[in-house]
């Protein structure tokens, strides 16, 4: 009787270790599946996030921007630009930090033959320093090319009246390495040709601010005249003590990052990254900690 007892209590023992191992498996699996898809966003889509796309309408008046997109600088001429409303579109590589400008013959075969339809093909080299809306980022694995579409913003650059000029830029990566490339990467080298631009207009707010400045230096020799005038008593003040930098360390949160250096000019958040966005730095939060400061 003992002996049929123990085998019972040994079977049941067996069965429960199954269970444990089966229960440990599927949590593991579940675990796995979890951290998988939290590294499940694309380079596509965080350079997407990262560049946002113009809005274009159009109506009797023609086209027109409805939605501003990323604001992008031209670091390098050479970007062969068509009007908006035309289809035949040629795409301007860059590669090894050169732009590779379509050649002109081929811009003479498509104007000749939109000439069948009625209409004159015209073309516009972008030049350094001009201003362009971002239109779309395509990613290909493949070819180890990011593709973006580009469209210039006439108001930034005084363009009357305006034309809409766009583009597509290819961006070629070497052979084999744009699958384990990190977006800060893809964002570096793009930015060699297309660089993030904040400016909306600046050129009558600097005109302000130089106005601005002349008129503080005008009051401020008004003020340094009035303290000669009594005894130089200005001359008393201490210096005032330069505050100490601010610092950012690998583990911080949203919240210190913001309490150290302010609030930040552009927040681009991803399921598991999160990315702040200074004038002259960049910080990346992994699962709300600092992870790499740029």
């Amino acid at each position: 009787m003992g002996q049929k007892f123990e085998g019972r209590n040994f079977q049941a023992q067996k069965l429960q270790a199954i269970v444990l191992v089966v229960a440990f498996a599927f949590a593991a699996g579940a675990l796995f599946s979890a951290a998988a898809g939290a590294q499940a966003v694309s380079l596509q889509e965080q350079l997407q996030a990262q560049y946002k796309s113009v809005k274009m309408g159009s109506d009797t008046g023609g086209y027109s921007v409805i939605d501003k997109g990323t604001l992008l600088e031209i670091k390098k001429g050479g970007i062969l630009g068509v009007p908006y409303g035309d289809q035949g579109i040629q795409n301007t590589k860059y590669e090894n930090g050169t732009v590779h400008t379509p050649n002109g013959n081929v811009s003479k075969v498509i104007g000749f033959g939109m000439k069948k339809f009625g209409k004159e093909q015209t073309t516009h080299l972008m030049a350094s320093g001009d201003k362009v809306y971002s239109q779309g980022v395509a990613v290909d694995l493949t070819k180890d090319t990011v593709t973006m579409s580009i469209v210039e913003c006439d108001t930034c650059n005084k363009t009357d009246p305006p034309t809409y000029m766009k583009a597509k830029v290819i961006f070629q990566f070497p052979k084999g390495s744009l699958a384990n490339a990190q977006a800060g990467e893809v964002e570096d080298k793009i930015g060699e040709l297309l660089a993030m631009s904040d400016d909306q207009g600046g050129g009558n707010q600097q005109a302000g601010n130089n106005g601005g400045n002349n008129n503080d230096q005008q009051q401020g020799g008004q003020d340094q005249g009035q303290q000669q005038a009594q005894g130089g008593g200005g001359q008393d003040q201490q210096p005032q003590q330069q505050a100490d930098p601010q610092t950012i360390e690998v583990g911080m949160t949203p919240d210190q990052v913001t309490a150290a250096m302010g609030k930040p000019d552009k927040i681009v958040k991803l399921t598991s990254k999160q990315i702040y966005y200074y004038k002259d730095m960049k910080v990346t939060f992994v699962n709300g900690k600092v992870s790499d400061v740029q």
